[in-house]
């Protein structure tokens, strides 16, 4: 497994696709239209 570095500040978001929990497909940060957003992780109640 490769070691993943952590994003400094200035880095570009690297190119992810994501699904949704309705079942929706988007791609970060090709479909955020604004030039800062907050990108929140949750991984649900275990």
């Amino acid at each position: 497994m490769a070691a993943i570095e952590k994003l400094a500040s200035g880095d570009m978001f690297p190119q992810l696709k994501l699904h949704a929990a309705g079942g929706d497909a988007f791609t970060l940060p090709d479909d955020i239209n604004t030039d800062y957003a907050i990108v929140l992780f949750y991984r649900g109640h275990w």
